[in-house]
Protein backbone atom coordinates (compact mmCIF):
# COMPACT_ATOMS: atom_id res chain seq x y z
CA UNK A 1 0.00 0.00 0.00
CA UNK A 2 2.80 2.50 0.87
CA UNK A 3 4.92 2.23 -2.18
CA UNK A 4 2.94 1.27 -4.79
CA UNK A 5 2.22 4.55 -5.68
CA UNK A 6 6.15 5.22 -6.83
CA UNK A 7 5.24 2.50 -9.41
CA UNK A 8 1.52 3.97 -10.02
CA UNK A 9 2.12 7.72 -10.03
CA UNK A 10 5.75 8.19 -10.95
CA UNK A 11 7.11 5.59 -12.77
CA UNK A 12 4.15 4.70 -15.17
CA UNK A 13 0.96 6.72 -15.66
CA UNK A 14 1.66 10.59 -14.10
CA UNK A 15 5.48 12.05 -13.60
CA UNK A 16 6.79 8.85 -16.57
CA UNK A 17 4.85 10.47 -19.05
CA UNK A 18 4.51 14.00 -18.02
CA UNK A 19 8.57 14.30 -17.79
CA UNK A 20 8.11 12.76 -21.13
CA UNK A 21 6.12 15.17 -22.81
CA UNK A 22 7.93 17.86 -20.98
CA UNK A 23 11.32 16.88 -22.65
CA UNK A 24 9.88 16.74 -25.92
CA UNK A 25 8.97 19.90 -26.10
CA UNK A 26 12.44 21.07 -24.92
CA UNK A 27 13.99 19.68 -27.22
CA UNK A 28 11.74 20.80 -29.83
CA UNK A 29 12.58 24.20 -28.65
CA UNK A 30 16.30 23.30 -29.15
CA UNK A 31 15.38 22.68 -32.56
CA UNK A 32 14.38 19.09 -33.07
CA UNK A 33 11.53 18.36 -35.29
CA UNK A 34 8.66 16.27 -33.49
CA UNK A 35 9.47 12.25 -34.25
CA UNK A 36 13.11 13.37 -33.37
CA UNK A 37 12.59 15.33 -30.22
CA UNK A 38 9.91 12.54 -28.96
CA UNK A 39 12.66 9.63 -28.84
CA UNK A 40 15.59 11.96 -27.98
CA UNK A 41 12.93 12.65 -24.77
CA UNK A 42 12.47 8.60 -25.06
CA UNK A 43 16.09 8.09 -24.75
CA UNK A 44 16.70 10.68 -22.18
CA UNK A 45 14.41 8.96 -19.98
CA UNK A 46 16.00 5.20 -20.47
CA UNK A 47 19.77 6.37 -19.85
CA UNK A 48 18.35 7.48 -17.19
CA UNK A 49 16.57 4.40 -15.69
CA UNK A 50 19.78 2.59 -17.42
CA UNK A 51 22.20 4.41 -14.88
CA UNK A 52 19.95 3.99 -11.37
CA UNK A 53 19.66 0.44 -12.48
CA UNK A 54 23.34 -0.36 -12.75
CA UNK A 55 23.73 1.23 -9.33
CA UNK A 56 21.16 -0.63 -8.00
CA UNK A 57 22.35 -4.13 -9.49
CA UNK A 58 26.06 -4.18 -7.77
CA UNK A 59 25.18 -2.93 -4.20
CA UNK A 60 21.35 -4.71 -3.78
CA UNK A 61 22.96 -8.14 -2.69
CA UNK A 62 26.01 -6.20 -0.67
CA UNK A 63 23.23 -4.41 1.52
CA UNK A 64 21.50 -8.01 1.99
CA UNK A 65 24.30 -9.20 3.45
CA UNK A 66 25.17 -6.93 5.30
CA UNK A 67 21.92 -6.74 7.00
CA UNK A 68 22.22 -11.06 7.90
CA UNK A 69 25.66 -10.30 9.15
CA UNK A 70 23.84 -8.02 11.36
CA UNK A 71 20.89 -8.95 11.64
CA UNK A 72 19.42 -6.04 11.67
CA UNK A 73 16.37 -4.87 8.81
CA UNK A 74 13.94 -2.32 10.15
CA UNK A 75 16.70 0.18 10.81
CA UNK A 76 17.61 0.14 6.70
CA UNK A 77 13.97 0.04 5.89
CA UNK A 78 13.48 3.03 7.93
CA UNK A 79 16.84 4.72 6.26
CA UNK A 80 15.62 4.18 2.68
CA UNK A 81 12.12 5.50 3.38
CA UNK A 82 13.76 8.23 3.78
CA UNK A 83 15.48 8.65 0.89
CA UNK A 84 12.07 7.43 -0.86
CA UNK A 85 10.25 10.69 0.56
CA UNK A 86 13.22 13.35 -0.30
CA UNK A 87 13.31 12.19 -3.46
CA UNK A 88 9.59 12.18 -4.40
CA UNK A 89 9.42 15.20 -2.76
CA UNK A 90 11.60 16.86 -4.96
CA UNK A 91 10.13 15.63 -8.54
CA UNK A 92 7.99 18.94 -7.77
CA UNK A 93 10.43 21.15 -9.70
CA UNK A 94 9.96 19.27 -12.96
CA UNK A 95 8.50 22.75 -14.62
CA UNK A 96 7.03 22.90 -18.00
CA UNK A 97 9.70 25.09 -19.34
CA UNK A 98 11.94 21.66 -18.91
CA UNK A 99 14.89 23.83 -16.89
CA UNK A 100 15.60 21.51 -14.33
CA UNK A 101 15.29 18.56 -16.65
CA UNK A 102 18.69 16.82 -14.71
CA UNK A 103 17.68 17.87 -11.62
CA UNK A 104 14.87 16.01 -11.78
CA UNK A 105 16.03 12.80 -12.69
CA UNK A 106 18.58 12.93 -9.69
CA UNK A 107 15.80 13.55 -7.53
CA UNK A 108 14.04 10.32 -9.35
CA UNK A 109 17.17 8.37 -9.01
CA UNK A 110 17.28 9.10 -5.16
CA UNK A 111 13.42 7.90 -5.00
CA UNK A 112 14.17 4.98 -7.08
CA UNK A 113 16.69 3.93 -4.93
CA UNK A 114 14.83 4.76 -1.92
CA UNK A 115 11.76 2.35 -3.06
CA UNK A 116 14.18 -0.50 -4.48
CA UNK A 117 16.25 -0.97 -1.65
CA UNK A 118 13.30 -0.72 1.10
CA UNK A 119 11.64 -3.34 -0.83
CA UNK A 120 14.65 -6.04 -0.45
CA UNK A 121 14.19 -5.86 3.27
CA UNK A 122 10.58 -5.78 3.46
CA UNK A 123 10.35 -8.95 1.41
CA UNK A 124 12.83 -10.33 3.21
CA UNK A 125 10.37 -10.68 5.91
CA UNK A 126 7.78 -12.48 4.07
CA UNK A 127 9.19 -15.74 4.94
CA UNK A 128 8.04 -15.02 8.92
CA UNK A 129 4.58 -14.05 8.24
CA UNK A 130 3.80 -17.63 7.75
CA UNK A 131 3.83 -20.82 7.08
CA UNK A 132 5.78 -22.24 3.67
CA UNK A 133 2.25 -23.05 2.23
CA UNK A 134 0.82 -20.10 2.87
CA UNK A 135 3.57 -17.62 1.10
CA UNK A 136 1.98 -17.70 -2.22
CA UNK A 137 -1.38 -16.22 -1.35
CA UNK A 138 0.23 -14.06 1.85
CA UNK A 139 2.28 -12.31 -1.59
CA UNK A 140 -0.16 -12.52 -3.80
CA UNK A 141 -2.86 -10.22 -1.18
CA UNK A 142 0.06 -8.05 -0.71
CA UNK A 143 0.25 -7.11 -4.14
CA UNK A 144 -3.14 -6.63 -4.47
CA UNK A 145 -3.54 -4.34 -1.53
CA UNK A 146 -0.83 -2.65 -2.94
CA UNK A 147 -2.38 -1.73 -6.46
CA UNK A 148 -5.34 -0.99 -4.22
CA UNK A 149 -3.68 2.14 -3.29
CA UNK A 150 -2.26 2.63 -6.62
CA UNK A 151 -5.76 2.57 -7.47
CA UNK A 152 -6.72 5.09 -4.31
CA UNK A 153 -3.94 7.42 -5.03
CA UNK A 154 -4.24 7.50 -8.74
CA UNK A 155 -7.84 8.71 -8.66
CA UNK A 156 -7.27 11.43 -6.01
CA UNK A 157 -4.10 12.58 -8.64
CA UNK A 158 -6.89 12.38 -11.82
CA UNK A 159 -9.87 13.82 -9.65
CA UNK A 160 -8.28 16.59 -7.26
CA UNK A 161 -4.58 17.62 -8.86
CA UNK A 162 -3.70 16.33 -12.52
CA UNK A 163 -5.09 18.98 -14.57
CA UNK A 164 -5.17 18.38 -18.88
CA UNK A 165 -4.65 21.09 -21.58
CA UNK A 166 -6.84 23.26 -20.61
CA UNK A 167 -5.93 23.32 -16.75
CA UNK A 168 -9.02 21.48 -15.67
CA UNK A 169 -8.84 17.97 -13.89
CA UNK A 170 -10.98 14.86 -14.58
CA UNK A 171 -14.29 16.35 -12.33
CA UNK A 172 -13.88 20.16 -14.53
CA UNK A 173 -12.40 21.71 -12.08
CA UNK A 174 -8.90 23.54 -11.66
CA UNK A 175 -6.58 21.43 -9.68
CA UNK A 176 -7.34 22.01 -5.94
CA UNK A 177 -5.33 24.13 -2.97
CA UNK A 178 -5.23 26.67 -5.66
CA UNK A 179 -2.37 25.15 -7.87
CA UNK A 180 -1.97 26.81 -10.95
CA UNK A 181 -2.57 24.70 -13.59
CA UNK A 182 -0.95 26.66 -16.18
CA UNK A 183 2.44 25.79 -14.58
CA UNK A 184 1.48 22.37 -14.31
CA UNK A 185 1.33 22.76 -10.12
CA UNK A 186 -1.71 20.07 -9.98
CA UNK A 187 0.22 17.24 -11.86
CA UNK A 188 3.83 18.53 -10.33
CA UNK A 189 2.15 18.08 -7.17
CA UNK A 190 2.65 13.98 -8.00
CA UNK A 191 5.86 13.67 -5.81
CA UNK A 192 4.70 15.42 -2.47
CA UNK A 193 1.86 13.32 -2.67
CA UNK A 194 3.21 10.27 -2.77
CA UNK A 195 5.78 11.14 -0.29
CA UNK A 196 3.09 11.68 1.78
CA UNK A 197 1.45 8.53 0.98
CA UNK A 198 4.31 6.84 1.87
CA UNK A 199 5.01 8.31 4.73
CA UNK A 200 1.31 8.01 6.21
CA UNK A 201 1.06 4.11 5.41
CA UNK A 202 4.62 3.16 6.74
CA UNK A 203 3.55 4.30 9.99
CA UNK A 204 1.23 0.68 10.47
CA UNK A 205 4.52 -0.89 9.08
CA UNK A 206 7.07 0.49 11.60
CA UNK A 207 4.15 0.06 15.06
CA UNK A 208 3.02 -3.40 14.12
CA UNK A 209 5.57 -5.04 11.98
CA UNK A 210 7.93 -7.19 14.19
CA UNK A 211 11.64 -8.39 13.19
CA UNK A 212 12.31 -11.62 13.94
CA UNK A 213 15.14 -11.82 16.71
CA UNK A 214 18.16 -13.08 15.07
CA UNK A 215 21.40 -12.66 16.57
CA UNK A 216 24.22 -10.67 14.35
CA UNK A 217 26.05 -13.65 12.66
CA UNK A 218 29.66 -14.21 13.76
CA UNK A 219 32.31 -12.63 11.81
CA UNK A 220 29.65 -9.83 10.76
CA UNK A 221 29.45 -8.66 7.04
CA UNK A 222 32.75 -10.09 6.08
CA UNK A 223 31.24 -13.52 6.74
CA UNK A 224 27.92 -12.49 5.11
CA UNK A 225 29.77 -11.47 1.97
CA UNK A 226 32.06 -14.53 1.95
CA UNK A 227 28.86 -16.64 2.10
CA UNK A 228 27.10 -14.76 -0.41
CA UNK A 229 29.74 -15.11 -3.28
CA UNK A 230 29.74 -18.65 -2.11
CA UNK A 231 26.34 -18.84 -2.90
CA UNK A 232 26.96 -17.33 -6.48
CA UNK A 233 29.57 -19.62 -7.39
CA UNK A 234 27.58 -22.58 -6.12
CA UNK A 235 24.89 -21.80 -8.62
CA UNK A 236 26.32 -23.67 -11.20
CA UNK A 237 25.33 -26.89 -8.75
CA UNK A 238 21.76 -25.28 -8.66
CA UNK A 239 20.63 -25.58 -12.27
CA UNK A 240 16.42 -24.69 -11.11
CA UNK A 241 17.97 -21.73 -8.97
CA UNK A 242 20.20 -20.71 -11.87
CA UNK A 243 17.63 -20.80 -14.23
CA UNK A 244 15.17 -18.56 -12.10
CA UNK A 245 17.14 -16.14 -11.57
CA UNK A 246 17.91 -15.54 -15.12
CA UNK A 247 14.56 -16.23 -16.22
CA UNK A 248 13.12 -13.68 -13.71
CA UNK A 249 15.97 -11.74 -14.35
CA UNK A 250 14.81 -11.12 -18.04
CA UNK A 251 10.89 -11.33 -18.08
CA UNK A 252 11.04 -8.51 -14.61
CA UNK A 253 13.25 -6.35 -16.71
CA UNK A 254 11.11 -6.74 -19.43
CA UNK A 255 7.91 -5.99 -17.41
CA UNK A 256 9.65 -3.20 -15.92
CA UNK A 257 10.06 -1.58 -19.57
CA UNK A 258 6.85 -2.45 -19.83
CA UNK A 259 5.85 -0.18 -16.30
CA UNK A 260 8.29 2.51 -17.60
CA UNK A 261 7.60 2.98 -20.81
CA UNK A 262 4.31 2.03 -21.53
CA UNK A 263 2.78 5.96 -19.99
CA UNK A 264 5.65 7.05 -22.45
CA UNK A 265 4.24 5.44 -25.28
CA UNK A 266 0.91 6.48 -24.83
CA UNK A 267 1.89 9.89 -24.66
CA UNK A 268 4.79 10.09 -27.60
CA UNK A 269 3.01 7.55 -30.05
CA UNK A 270 -0.77 7.76 -29.24
CA UNK A 271 -1.08 11.62 -27.90
CA UNK A 272 -2.61 11.16 -24.86
CA UNK A 273 -3.11 13.27 -22.36
CA UNK A 274 -1.82 13.07 -18.69
CA UNK A 275 -5.50 12.81 -17.92
CA UNK A 276 -6.25 10.00 -20.31
CA UNK A 277 -3.31 8.05 -19.32
CA UNK A 278 -4.47 8.32 -15.97
CA UNK A 279 -7.19 6.41 -16.75
CA UNK A 280 -5.79 3.83 -18.32
CA UNK A 281 -3.46 3.42 -14.91
CA UNK A 282 -7.12 3.33 -13.26
CA UNK A 283 -8.10 0.31 -15.74
CA UNK A 284 -4.74 -1.34 -15.34
CA UNK A 285 -4.28 -0.98 -11.51
CA UNK A 286 -8.10 -2.37 -10.90
CA UNK A 287 -7.03 -5.33 -13.05
CA UNK A 288 -3.91 -5.98 -11.32
CA UNK A 289 -5.28 -6.00 -8.21
CA UNK A 290 -8.45 -7.94 -9.08
CA UNK A 291 -5.73 -10.55 -11.17
CA UNK A 292 -2.58 -10.78 -8.37
CA UNK A 293 -5.56 -11.72 -5.66
CA UNK A 294 -6.75 -14.22 -8.25
CA UNK A 295 -2.78 -15.42 -9.08
CA UNK A 296 -2.03 -16.01 -5.19
CA UNK A 297 -4.80 -17.94 -5.14
CA UNK A 298 -3.72 -20.21 -8.49
CA UNK A 299 -0.08 -19.87 -7.00
CA UNK A 300 -1.13 -21.34 -3.43
CA UNK A 301 -3.21 -24.11 -5.73
CA UNK A 302 -1.19 -25.24 -8.57
CA UNK A 303 2.35 -23.28 -7.73
CA UNK A 304 4.20 -20.41 -8.93
CA UNK A 305 5.48 -21.58 -11.89
CA UNK A 306 2.54 -21.87 -14.01
CA UNK A 307 1.15 -18.52 -13.13
CA UNK A 308 4.79 -17.10 -14.33
CA UNK A 309 4.99 -18.89 -17.96
CA UNK A 310 1.33 -18.24 -18.80
CA UNK A 311 1.79 -15.03 -17.66
CA UNK A 312 5.07 -14.37 -20.02
CA UNK A 313 3.70 -15.43 -22.89
CA UNK A 314 0.35 -13.37 -22.74
CA UNK A 315 3.11 -10.10 -22.24
CA UNK A 316 5.18 -11.30 -25.39
CA UNK A 317 1.72 -11.23 -27.16
CA UNK A 318 1.34 -7.51 -25.61
CA UNK A 319 4.48 -6.12 -26.21
CA UNK A 320 4.18 -7.50 -30.00
CA UNK A 321 1.00 -5.53 -30.19
CA UNK A 322 2.40 -2.28 -29.09
CA UNK A 323 5.45 -2.55 -31.38
CA UNK A 324 3.01 -3.46 -34.20
CA UNK A 325 -0.03 -0.29 -33.47
CA UNK A 326 0.04 3.65 -33.66
CA UNK A 327 -2.42 6.32 -34.17
CA UNK A 328 -2.73 5.46 -37.75
CA UNK A 329 -2.26 1.45 -38.06
CA UNK A 330 -1.75 -2.05 -36.53
CA UNK A 331 0.46 -4.44 -38.39
CA UNK A 332 0.20 -2.72 -41.37
CA UNK A 333 -3.85 -2.45 -41.81
CA UNK A 334 -5.26 1.15 -41.40
CA UNK A 335 -7.50 2.91 -38.82
CA UNK A 336 -10.63 4.49 -40.13
CA UNK A 337 -9.64 8.20 -39.60
CA UNK A 338 -10.02 9.65 -36.35
CA UNK A 339 -10.93 6.06 -34.87
CA UNK A 340 -11.02 5.51 -31.67
CA UNK A 341 -9.86 2.05 -32.12
CA UNK A 342 -6.44 2.17 -31.25
CA UNK A 343 -7.12 4.03 -28.02
CA UNK A 344 -9.37 0.84 -27.06
CA UNK A 345 -6.74 -1.60 -27.90
CA UNK A 346 -4.73 0.21 -25.78
CA UNK A 347 -6.51 0.18 -22.76
CA UNK A 348 -7.16 -3.28 -22.95
CA UNK A 349 -3.33 -3.73 -23.04
CA UNK A 350 -3.21 -2.00 -20.26
CA UNK A 351 -5.48 -4.23 -18.37
CA UNK A 352 -3.76 -7.01 -19.41
CA UNK A 353 0.01 -5.92 -18.39
CA UNK A 354 -1.69 -4.49 -14.97
CA UNK A 355 -3.36 -7.41 -14.50
CA UNK A 356 -0.67 -10.44 -15.96
CA UNK A 357 2.28 -8.37 -14.41
CA UNK A 358 0.92 -8.31 -10.90
CA UNK A 359 -0.10 -12.08 -11.08
CA UNK A 360 3.59 -12.33 -12.25
CA UNK A 361 5.38 -10.43 -9.45
CA UNK A 362 3.19 -12.45 -6.43
CA UNK A 363 4.07 -15.54 -8.09
CA UNK A 364 7.73 -14.75 -8.70
CA UNK A 365 8.53 -13.93 -4.87
CA UNK A 366 6.83 -17.32 -3.98
CA UNK A 367 8.98 -19.18 -6.72
CA UNK A 368 12.43 -17.30 -4.26
CA UNK A 369 10.51 -18.61 -1.30
CA UNK A 370 11.10 -21.79 -2.58
CA UNK A 371 14.40 -21.58 -3.49
CA UNK A 372 15.64 -19.39 -0.19
CA UNK A 373 17.84 -20.55 2.90
CA UNK A 374 14.81 -19.86 5.99
CA UNK A 375 17.63 -18.71 7.90
CA UNK A 376 19.01 -16.50 5.31
CA UNK A 377 16.18 -14.40 3.89
CA UNK A 378 17.52 -11.03 3.64
CA UNK A 379 20.53 -12.75 1.73
CA UNK A 380 18.08 -14.45 -0.99
CA UNK A 381 16.12 -11.35 -1.84
CA UNK A 382 19.04 -8.98 -1.91
CA UNK A 383 20.43 -11.83 -4.50
CA UNK A 384 16.94 -12.09 -6.44
CA UNK A 385 17.00 -8.33 -6.37
CA UNK A 386 20.43 -8.52 -7.86
CA UNK A 387 18.61 -10.75 -10.42
CA UNK A 388 16.36 -8.46 -11.11
CA UNK A 389 18.77 -5.30 -11.56
CA UNK A 390 21.59 -7.00 -12.95
CA UNK A 391 19.83 -6.63 -16.08
CA UNK A 392 17.99 -3.78 -14.99
CA UNK A 393 19.78 -1.52 -17.33
CA UNK A 394 19.23 -3.85 -20.58
CA UNK A 395 15.72 -2.67 -20.95
CA UNK A 396 15.80 0.58 -20.67
CA UNK A 397 19.47 0.39 -22.82
CA UNK A 398 17.99 -1.49 -25.30
CA UNK A 399 15.33 0.61 -25.69
CA UNK A 400 16.85 4.04 -26.13
CA UNK A 401 19.33 2.36 -28.40
CA UNK A 402 16.67 1.10 -30.66
CA UNK A 403 14.59 4.63 -30.08
CA UNK A 404 17.49 6.41 -30.98
CA UNK A 405 18.78 4.19 -34.36
CA UNK A 406 14.64 4.45 -35.78
CA UNK A 407 14.17 7.66 -34.25
CA UNK A 408 10.40 5.90 -32.99
CA UNK A 409 9.50 5.83 -29.60
CA UNK A 410 7.28 2.67 -30.72
CA UNK A 411 9.76 0.45 -32.62
CA UNK A 412 12.22 1.45 -29.51
CA UNK A 413 9.94 -1.01 -27.87
CA UNK A 414 10.64 -4.20 -30.16
CA UNK A 415 13.89 -5.47 -27.33
CA UNK A 416 11.03 -6.25 -24.78
CA UNK A 417 9.73 -9.02 -27.00
CA UNK A 418 12.46 -11.13 -27.08
CA UNK A 419 13.37 -10.43 -23.29
CA UNK A 420 10.40 -12.67 -22.61
CA UNK A 421 11.21 -15.22 -25.52
CA UNK A 422 14.55 -15.57 -23.55
CA UNK A 423 13.15 -16.17 -20.39
CA UNK A 424 10.00 -18.51 -21.63
CA UNK A 425 13.10 -20.57 -22.57
CA UNK A 426 15.02 -20.60 -19.54
CA UNK A 427 11.96 -21.66 -17.49
CA UNK A 428 11.84 -25.06 -18.56
CA UNK A 429 15.20 -26.09 -16.26
CA UNK A 430 13.23 -24.41 -13.40
CA UNK A 431 11.74 -27.37 -11.27
CA UNK A 432 7.95 -25.93 -9.97
CA UNK A 433 8.50 -26.94 -5.97
CA UNK A 434 12.17 -24.89 -6.00
CA UNK A 435 14.97 -26.64 -4.49
CA UNK A 436 13.91 -25.67 -0.65
CA UNK A 437 15.74 -28.79 0.57
CA UNK A 438 19.23 -28.10 -0.56
CA UNK A 439 21.64 -25.98 1.35
CA UNK A 440 21.68 -22.26 0.09
CA UNK A 441 25.70 -21.61 0.92
CA UNK A 442 26.77 -25.38 0.58
CA UNK A 443 27.15 -27.17 -3.22
CA UNK A 444 25.28 -30.37 -3.13
CA UNK A 445 27.69 -33.26 -3.21
CA UNK A 446 28.27 -34.84 -6.91
CA UNK A 447 26.53 -38.60 -6.36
Amino acid sequence: MASQPFYTLLLTFIFGPYFAAIAAQYFMGQGLDGEAARAAAQTQWSEALTIIGLLIAFTAPILGAFADGTGRRMLWIALFSVLYIVGAAGLWWMVPDGSFIWGTLIFFGIVMIGVEYANIFTNALLPSLGETDDIGELSGTGYAVGYVGGVLSLFIMLLVFAENADGLTLLGNPPAFGLNGAEREGTRLVGPLTALWFAVFMIPFFLWVKEPRTAPQPGGFSTALGDLFRTLKHLQHRPSLAAYLGSSMLYRDALNGLYAFGGVYAALVLGWSITQIGVFGIVGAITAAICTYVGGKMDSRFGPKPVIVWGAVILTLVAVVIVGMDRNAIFGLPFAEGSGLPDMIFYGIGALIGGIGGAMQGASRTMMVRHANPDRPTEAFGLFAFSGKATAFLAPWLIGTFTAYFESARLGLMPLIGLFLLALILLVWVNPDGDRAASWSQAPKPA
